[in-house]
């Protein structure tokens, strides 16, 4: 199941000649992940107050076209694999043409922030992510 999230390109997302930069695009997917677990019920939030957080473990990106000034982008984001302590999702960047402009594979592990070591996804979340896969 795939998830979909609406970002508009704002002046400051831009180079000097108009276009997206590309480390922008690893923030408008961050964003995508975020509103996911918001939909799921799970503010970030809350996990830091339990000393539980995600991190981005590695990034595989292809730049396919540019993004520019004042376009909507919509963020496609699809869990691909699923383990204890961790989970890879697929990322899509399309235009509202339904060109694809970016995509990306990105492995998130979940640790405890106390000491920055792996810990198990936490239950709640872990079947949320179950459900949708």
């Amino acid at each position: 199941m795939s998830f979909e999230h609406k970002i508009r390109v704002y002046y400051e997302d831009t180079d000097a000649g108009g276009i997206v930069y590309y480390a922008n695009y690893l923030k408008f997917m961050e964003r995508a992940r975020t509103e996911w677990l918001r939909e799921m019920g799970t503010e970030q939030d809350i996990l830091l107050e339990h000393s539980v957080g995600f991190v981005v473990k590695r990034v595989e990106m292809d730049n396919h076209k540019p993004a520019r000034f004042n376009e909507l982008l919509s963020i496609q984001t699809e869990i691909v694999e699923l383990k204890r302590a961790s989970l890879v999702f697929k990322q899509v960047i399309i235009s509202k043409t339904n060109e694809v402009l970016v995509s990306a594979l990105i492995r998130v592990a979940c640790v405890n922030l106390l000491n920055m070591k792996p810990q198990a996804i936490p239950a709640k979340i872990l079947g949320e992510f179950t459900r949708v896969i």
